[in-house]
């Protein structure tokens, strides 16, 4: 079997996956992206040659307090396990100083840099994907939102790729990626936007909604892409990992949605 074929097929697999995980209910959805975000995390700590078991309790504790916080926003009501884990969280990632001051790690500043990034670049965006669903008036599950971000996110990437391929002349930013184009990066948005027409007429949000979010995915989109090749350039590796046969890692499949999320939240969040 070839790469290409590898690709097609596991490109599938991987898209079956989010949308019918996400169309199944939120304990489906749950479960894939904390595998999802545990997956990314561990791929982005051997990127960065990060040792230490506590992005994963800040992952577990930021994970578990968008859940709750989805649970009560269903039921109106505040939480005191929700108090409890944010207190968790704010005392783990305070006592990263405590370790760092106490270890015979010789730099700290880029062992307490790492774990930091690793909050800012992998678990928060997760935590902020899974809120997404439940931004809208009723304060219920809509999976629609979900799969139309990932439906945006594959048609930028799709159509980046072949007008990039077919017709690209100018390098994007050629020290980072080589082979991303201007023309692909515009393809790849103007595609964004048809389907972000398409989705509005199915979908349930406004055309405006859409728009806009189309908007997002075709431009940070793109940058995530680009943030994460930067890191893997800097790293000297060409995938994060070879867990995806044909793709690479999962950071690899998910670094455009991972920087799209946290600005698709904020929109919808001041505007739903």
């Amino acid at each position: 079997m070839n790469n290409f074929v590898k690709r097609i097929i596991f490109g599938l697999l991987y898209a079956v996956l989010v949308i019918a995980s996400s169309y199944f209910g939120p304990l489906y959805f749950y479960i894939l992206f904390f595998i999802f975000m545990i997956l990314c995390l561990y791929e982005f700590s051997k990127m960065i040659g990060l040792k230490s078991i506590y992005p994963y309790i800040l992952a577990v504790t930021s994970f578990s307090s968008a859940i709750i916080s989805n649970t009560n926003s269903i039921h109106l009501k505040e939480d005191i396990l929700q108090k409890i884990i944010v207190a968790f969280f704010t005392t783990v990632l305070f006592f990263t100083f405590i370790t760092a001051l106490v270890s015979s790690r010789k730099i700290a500043i880029q062992y307490l840099g790492r774990i930091f990034l690793s909050l800012i670049y992998i678990i928060i965006p997760f935590s902020l994907l899974i809120l997404i669903p439940y931004l809208n008036n009723d304060k219920v599950y809509n999976y629609t939102i979900i799969i139309g971000i990932f439906i945006l996110t594959w048609s930028n990437d799709v159509f980046a790729f072949l007008i990039g391929k077919n017709f690209g002349k100018h390098k994007l930013i050629e020290r980072v990626s080589p082979n991303k184009t201007v023309e692909g990066f515009f393809g790849g948005l103007l595609f964004t936007f048809i389907a972000g027409y398409i989705l509005s007429k199915f979908f349930g949000m406004t055309l405006q909604h859409w728009m806009v979010m189309a908007g997002i995915v075709g431009i940070f989109g793109v940058l995530g892409d680009l943030t994460e090749s930067m890191f893997k350039r800097q790293a000297k590796i060409k995938d994060s990992s070879n867990f995806i046969p044909g793709h690479g890692g999962f950071l690899d499949r998910l670094d455009s949605i991972i920087f799209v999320s946290p600005f698709i939240f904020v929109y919808l969040f001041l505007t739903l």
